[in-house]
C-alpha cells in the first residue's frame, strides 16, 4: 500500500506562528514585500498587454487604527479572484508556491520576485489573532473576495468590498502584540526593512522609501557626493570614509552594494559585522559573515543579491556553494580596487594605510588568493617617515628586512643602522603578518633590530684585540666585569665595538626565539613573566661607549658605584627594547634614586 504524506493547517499554523521566524518584526517586511510583489506583477501584465497602469500610481499604505487595534497593508497590486486566494492562501504556499513563480516568471533580473506570496503572509499570525484579505482582481468583470481566518483550520470567503483593482490585508493585533500599534515602533520597522523597497511605502500617509538606492545605480552615474550622502544615512555618526568599492556583478551571480573602508578607531570590532544584507532591497540582516570574509568585516555598508540563499524565512544565510563564491569575489574586487588606487594615486593610499592596512595584513594571514594579488603594494613605513613596497625593501635590503616594533628609536640607534632601512611593525597584526610573508618567499628574512648585533654594525677598525700579558683584550675584561654585576644565567654578556658611541649598550634576542616566546605569551597571558625569564638574552656592551670606558675606570677606584652604573645601563637598555618585565620597575626606579643620591654627594664633596 502506497500513501501521500498529508500537511494540515491545524499542525502547520502553531510551528509557523512559533518557529518559523525568530523575530516577531519580520511580518511587517513580508506583507510589505508581498504588495510589491504584486505590483510587479502588474508591471508584467501591463507589458502583455493585459492591464493598463502608470509606474507612478503604484503605493502601497501601511495604517494604523488604535481604535480598531488593527494595522492595514493596502497596495494597488494585481489582485486575487476567489479561485487565487485559495490556490495561494488557503493551501499555505506548499502546493501553489511553484505555479505561482512560473506563472510570473520573466526572466529579467529587474523583474526579480521578493517573495513568494503564501508563506510569507503567515507570518501575520505572529502579532495577530485573526486577519482579514480583501482582495480585487484585475480580470475583467472580477469580484472582490473577503478572506477571514482567526488562525484555526477554518476561513471563510465571501464578497469583499473592494472597489479598485489590489489588496488589503488587515491585521486585528493581539493583546501581547498591542506595542506594534504604536506609531513610532511600527515606522522605525519599516524604516529598516523597506527603506529601498521599489514602490513608495506610506505609512499614516507620511513617504517612507523617497530615495532609490545608491548600489543599484550605475557607478559612472554616482558622485562622490551621494556616495558620502548615503554613507550618513547608514552610518549616520560616523567619520566620512575613506574610500568606497562600488560592486555591480551580473555573472555568474547577481550582486550590487557598496563597501566603504571606514578610519581605524581603536574600539573597532573586527568580528562584529558592520555590513547590511539585503535581497532584491529587502532588508535581511546586518550580519554578512559568511558572505564578507573575516579580514573584511570591520568594512562598512550594503551587500544585495537575490541569489543569497537564505532560509525559509529569510532571516539568515544558508551556507553554499553561491555563499562561498560571493565571499571570493568581494575579496577580489576589494584587492583589484586597492591595486587601482595604489597604480593610479600612490599619495592618496599611502595616506589611508594606516587605516587600511589592518584588513590588508589580515587579509594576507587568512587568504593565500588575496596575498597573491595584493603582495605587490604592501606598505611599510620607515622610521624616517617614507612608505616602502615590500619589492622596494627587497631592493634595499637584499631579502634581509629589519623592523622596530615601536619607531621610536633612539638618533644613536639610527645612526647604527644608517646604511640600512628599518620599517615599523608595531600592529598587533605584524608577528603573523610577517610570517606570511616569510612563508611565501623563503628567502625573505625579517630581524628585529635587536635580534642580533651583525657584521655591518661593528666597527672592526676600533675593535679592542690587543691581549694583555694575561691573554685577554680589553674588550674581554669588560665582558667580565659586566658580567660579574648582572650575575643572571640568562644573560649572556659579551662586549663589542659598535659604529656608533653614543649606544653604551645593546639587548638583543634571538628572532626566532623571540617570536616563539611571544606566541606562547600571546596563547598563556597569564604564564608571560615566566616566558619572558625563561628566554636567554645576549647584552651587547659597546667598547667605543665613553660611558662603559669610564664605568670601567671606577671598577677600582669605587666599584660600588661603577655596579650600580652597570645595573642602570642594563635597566636601561631593558626599557629600550620594552624588555622590562613590569615588577622589576619597581627596583629600577629604587635604584635610580638611590644612584642619584650617590652622585649628587659625591659632586658635592668635590665642590
Amino acid at each position: 500500500m502506497k500513501g501521500q504524506l498529508e500537511i494540515h493547517s491545524q499542525n502547520i499554523l502553531p510551528i509557523i506562528k512559533k518557529w518559523l521566524y525568530s523575530d516577531k518584526d519580520i511580518f511587517v517586511r513580508e506583507l510589505v514585500s508581498n504588495s510589491c510583489d504584486a505590483c510587479q506583477k502588474v508591471k508584467f501584465l501591463r507589458d502583455q498587454g493585459k492591464v493598463e497602469a502608470k509606474d507612478e500610481d503604484f503605493r502601497i499604505d501601511v495604517k494604523i487604527d488604535k481604535d480598531k487595534k488593527t494595522i492595514t497593508f493596502s497596495d494597488n497590486g494585481v489582485g486575487m479572484d476567489a479561485e487565487e486566494v485559495q490556490k495561494y492562501i488557503a493551501q499555505i504556499a506548499f502546493s501553489g508556491a511553484e505555479d505561482f513563480v512560473a506563472q510570473y516568471q520573466t526572466g529579467n533580473e529587474k523583474d526579480q520576485f521578493i517573495g513568494h506570496f503564501g508563506l510569507g503572509f503567515y507570518s501575520a499570525y505572529m502579532v495577530a489573532g485573526k486577519v482579514e484579505i480583501d482582495t480585487l482582481s484585475y480580470k475583467e468583470g472580477a469580484e472582490p473576495v473577503l478572506w477571514i481566518n482567526d488562525g484555526s483550520a477554518e476561513y471563510t470567503l465571501e464578497k469583499g468590498s473592494r472597489t479598485s483593482r489590489g489588496t488589503d490585508i488587515t491585521l486585528f493585533v493581539n493583546a501581547d502584540s498591542e506595542d506594534y500599534l504604536e506609531d513610532s515602533k511600527l515606522r522605525s520597522i519599516l524604516k529598516k526593512y523597506c527603506s529601498f523597497l521599489p514602490y513608495p511605502i506610506y505609512f499614516n500617509d507620511s513617504r517612507i522609501n523617497p530615495d532609490e538606492p545608491l548600489w543599484i545605480k550605475n557607478p559612472s552615474n554616482c558622485t562622490e557626493k551621494d556616495y558620502l550622502d548615503f554613507y550618513k544615512k547608514i552610518e549616520p555618526f560616523a567619520e566620512d570614509p575613506l574610500f568606497w568599492i562600488h560592486l555591480n556583478v551580473d555573472y555568474p551571480f547577481h550582486l550590487k552594494g557598496i563597501l566603504y573602508f571606514p578610519k581605524m578607531k581603536r574600539d573597532l570590532d573586527l568580528n562584529k559585522s558592520t555590513i547590511q544584507l539585503y535581497s532584491n532591497r529587502v532588508f535581511v540582516s546586518d550580519n554578512c559573515k559568511d558572505i564578507v570574509p573575516d579580514y573584511l568585516m570591520a568594512l562598512r555598508g550594503v551587500i544585495d543579491s537575490p541569489d543569497i540563499p537564505l532560509n525559509v524565512s529569510r532571516s539568515y544565510l544558508q551556507m553554499d556553494k553561491t555563499v562561498r563564491q560571493l565571499s571570493s569575489h568581494i575579496s577580489k574586487k576589494v584587492s583589484d580596487s586597492l591595486t587601482v588606487l595604489f597604480k593610479t594615486d600612490r599619495e592618496k593610499y599611502e595616506k589611508t594605510w594606516e587605516d587600511i592596512s589592518t584588513f590588508v595584513k589580515l587579509g594576507a594571514v587568512q587568504d593565500d588568493k588575496f596575498y597573491e594579488k595584493m603582495k605587490e603594494i604592501f606598505l611599510f613605513k620607515s622610521i624616517n617617515g617614507n612608505y616602502l613596497t615590500l619589492p622596494e625593501l627587497l631592493e634595499k635590503g637584499k631579502e634581509k628586512i629589519y623592523y622596530s616594533i615601536h619607531g621610536e628609536e633612539s638618533e644613536a640607534l639610527k645612526g647604527l643602522y644608517k646604511d640600512k632601512e628599518i620599517v615599523i611593525c608595531k600592529n598587533p597584526i605584524d608577528p603573523y603578518f610577517i610570517a606570511s610573508i616569510e612563508k611565501h618567499n623563503e628567502s625573505v628574512q625579517f630581524k628585529r633590530v635587536d635580534s642580533d648585533v651583525e657584521e655591518h654594525l661593528i666597527d672592526a677598525e676600533k675593535e679592542k684585540t690587543v691581549i694583555d700579558e694575561n691573554g685577554k683584550t680589553e674588550a674581554a675584561h669588560l665582558a667580565d666585569f659586566v658580567r660579574s654585576v648582572v650575575k643572571d644565567p640568562q644573560i649572556e654578556v659579551e662586549a663589542k665595538s659598535l659604529k656608533t658611541n653614543d649606544i653604551p649598550c645593546l639587548i638583543v634576542m634571538d628572532e626566532s626565539e623571540r617570536r616563539f616566546r611571544d606566541y606562547m605569551a600571546q596563547m598563556h597571558p597569564d604564564d608571560s613573566k615566566g616566558a619572558l625569564k625563561a628566554m636567554k638574552r645576549k647584552m651587547v656592551v659597546n667598547t667605543n661607549s665613553p660611558l662603559m670606558q669610564s664605568i670601567k675606570k671606577l671598577e677600582t677606584s669605587n666599584p660600588h658605584l661603577a655596579q650600580n652604573l652597570v645595573h642602570e645601563v642594563f635597566d636601561l637598555a631593558l626599557i629600550s627594547s620594552r624588555e622590562m618585565d613590569a615588577n622589576d620597575l619597581r627596583n629600577f626606579l629604587g635604584r635610580t634614586q638611590n644612584l642619584i643620591e650617590e652622585l649628587a654627594s659625591i659632586a658635592a664633596n668635590k665642590s
